[in-house]
This record gives structure tokens, sequence and C-alpha cells, in this order.
């Protein structure tokens, strides 16, 4: 994910990172040098005169501007839909921490005749709660492992315990695993008497929503926008910027090549942005920055737990850490 000021008017028109101009440059030399060839040779091809004019690509340039919009805005709601998603495994994971935290008793066997305080803990409470809290950061962890087909115990090693992680690399789907494990841990709480069933009810309902999370984002990696919606897409820009040139050399002649060029940047542009946020998990400049996200996530619950939490990820050379 690109994080960087916004720089003035005129930084912006030569802003560089950020750009899709790498992705497009090639397509952006072979428009370049179609018009100046068609220019040079005015309109004629094989000895043919092309007798276009600019009407009718007024009348497409305006249907396709509609399908482009369609098209990025349909990948942007796929986008902004992930987004969502991991901000909703944010609060569900805090609030989990929170209950554990607050909620789950000390073990009977550890308790004292004499009254305690609220805050007071066991050694025993610590290490089956703080499992617990650094298993929800593990959740995150796997979720983004899965959506990103990496490898299932990758940056697990101090978020889950041993016995779960050598099962993860057997398992196609580690997340349901981890979640059934975290479930477990709060069905062992209340047959111990540690958790009040009705104070259990909410703690439940918070995995539900997670595992809901993990469900939508599951639903946007495995269900791309039509193939043939790009392929229609795909083929009407290219062949409207190829075309153009030979509509405009008669009318504008040697400034074809500048407003050809301008009219393709707009369209390719467009075409591959739409592509790049359509799978928005991806490593790609502009997708979600989900290693940040997952970091942020174990930087929160470490904080709660009451121990120093590692250094949030910063953005390098304007580009936040995937």
């Amino acid at each position: 994910m690109i994080v960087r000021p916004r720089p003035s008017w005129v930084g912006l028109l030569f802003a560089r990172r950020g750009s899709l101009m790498p992705r497009i440059a090639g397509q952006l030399l072979f428009v370049y040098a179609l018009s100046f060839a068609v220019v040079a040779a005015h309109g004629t091809l094989f000895h043919w005169k092309v007798t276009l004019t600019a009407a009718p690509f007024s009348l497409m340039g305006v249907s396709l501007a509609i399908f482009l919009g369609f098209r990025i805005n349909a990948s942007y709601d796929r986008y902004w839909e992930a987004r969502k998603l991991w901000g909703g495994v944010l609060i569900e994971t805090r609030n989990l921490a929170r209950h554990a935290l607050t909620l789950v008793q000390p073990p009977v066997a550890s308790v004292p005749s004499a009254p305690r305080p609220a805050d007071a803990a066991t050694p025993a409470m610590d290490a089956e709660v703080r499992a617990f809290v650094l298993g929800l950061a593990g959740f995150a962890a796997s979720m983004r492992n899965q959506l990103r087909a990496q490898p299932a115990d990758h940056a697990l090693a101090a978020l889950l315990p041993e016995e779960l992680l050598r099962r993860l690399p057997g398992l196609r789907h580690a997340p349901q695993a981890v979640g059934l494990w975290l479930g477990q841990r709060l069905r062992g709480w209340r047959a111990q008497g540690r958790l009040d069933p009705m104070l259990a009810l909410p703690m439940e309902r918070s995995l539900d929503r997670l595992m809901g999370h993990l469900g939508g984002c599951e639903r946007i990696a495995n269900t791309p926008l039509p193939f043939t919606y790009s392929v229609i897409l795909h083929r009407s820009a290219y062949c409207y910027c190829f075309l153009l040139p030979f509509g405009l050399v008669d009318s504008i002649g040697w400034m074809t090549p500048l407003v050809v060029g301008f009219v393709s940047y707009t369209f390719f542009a467009l075409e591959s942005l739409s592509d790049e946020i359509e799978e928005p998990f991806g490593t790609q400049p502009n997708d979600l920055a989900l290693d940040a996200m997952v970091a942020g996530i174990e930087s929160s619950l470490r904080e709660l737990l009451g121990e120093t939490p590692p250094a949030l990820l910063r953005p390098n050379d304007q580009y936040l850490l995937r």
C-alpha cells in the first residue's frame, strides 16, 4: 500500500511513486509510435486512405468512459469491502481479548479463602488467557496466510501453541483450525466454571463474527470479476486508442500524438488500476498492507496483556510493508 503525504498540484503532476506509468509505459510508447506513423503517412494504410473522422470517437469515447467507470467502481467496491472486513477483525480480536482478560476467573484450585482484588491474577490464569489472546493475533496472521496462499505456519511460531502449529501445514484451511482451538478454549473455561455461560455468549458471538469476516474475505478472494467483462473492456479500450490517430490526423495534424497519448494514458491507467485493486489481498503497490494490519493487531493485543508491543511497520520509501 502506498502511504505518502499529498504533494502540491505541481508535484502531483510529476509524481512517480504511486503512478501506474511503469505498468503501461510499453502500451503508451506503442500508441505514440503508431500516432507518429499515422501522421507521417497522412492517415494512409497500405496505399489506402483511412476515412475516419472524430465524430464516431466522440460517441465511442463516452460509452467507453462509462464502461471504465463501472469497472473501476466494481474493483474499488471489492477493495473497500476487504478493508472493512479487516477492520472488523481488529475490533473483534480486541473485544475478545478484553473479555478474556476481565471475565475469565482464576482456576478454582488457586482461589484462596480470603477475597482477592479484581485485578489479581494467578500464573495459571495468566498462561491460559495469554495463550488465548495471542491466539487471536495468530488467527489474524493465519487468515493473511490463507488469503495470500502462503505457508500455513508462516510467522506463527510466537503466537500459537506448538501442538497446533504442527497440525497447520497439513490442513487446507488453517484459520478454521485456529478458530476451533479458540472455541475449545472457551468451552474448557465454561466446563471448569471459570467462565459464566451468560458471559461466554458475547465471546462466542464475537468469535462467530470473526469467522464471518474470514468468510467474507474468502468470498472476495475466490470470486473474481467475470473474465469476459475484462476481455470486452480491454479490447474496446485498445481498439479505440489504436484507431483514434486515424480519426484525428486530418483535423489536428501533428498534435495527434499528444491528444492520443493523453486519452490512451487515461484509459490504460484506469484499466490497470482496476485490475490491480480487483484482488486486494495481493502484494502489488496498491493492494492492502496485510502484514502491517496483522502487526497492528498483534501490537494492540500485546499491549492489552501489559507486554511491550512490537514496533509497528512504517512506510519504507513511501510504501507500507505488505
